[in-house]
């Protein structure tokens, strides 16, 4: 297995990752460089994200809260109510975009 699956990637955002190497020649210690940074970003995202997580986990453990409003961390304003039941962004239902414009 790949080191950058062990870290959480998928092979499509691997790919992606991989698609900014230049066509037609040899990719240079810069060109890995700028990937590793860029890697390097999306998992410091994704600590952050489960550091967070991990530290408001305790008040979601078996409380089925999605109707609550108190639930600032997985259903904020409960906009997540037509999805169903229960926790749904631990569940792997996504945010949707805010409209900031």
């Amino acid at each position: 297995m790949l080191i950058t699956q062990k870290l959480g990637f998928s092979i499509q955002e691997i790919a992606g990752h991989l698609s900014a190497l230049p066509k037609g020649r040899n990719p240079t210690p810069a060109d890995w460089e700028k990937i590793g940074h860029n890697m390097r970003e999306a998992l410091d995202a994704r600590i952050q994200e489960i550091t967070l997580m991990r530290d408001k986990l305790h008040g979601c453990i078996g409380c089925g809260c999605l109707s609550l409003k108190v639930c600032s961390l997985y259903n904020p304003d409960d906009v997540v109510r037509e999805k169903g039941a229960g926790p749904r962004y631990l569940m792997g239902d996504k945010p949707k975009a805010q409209n900031t414009g």
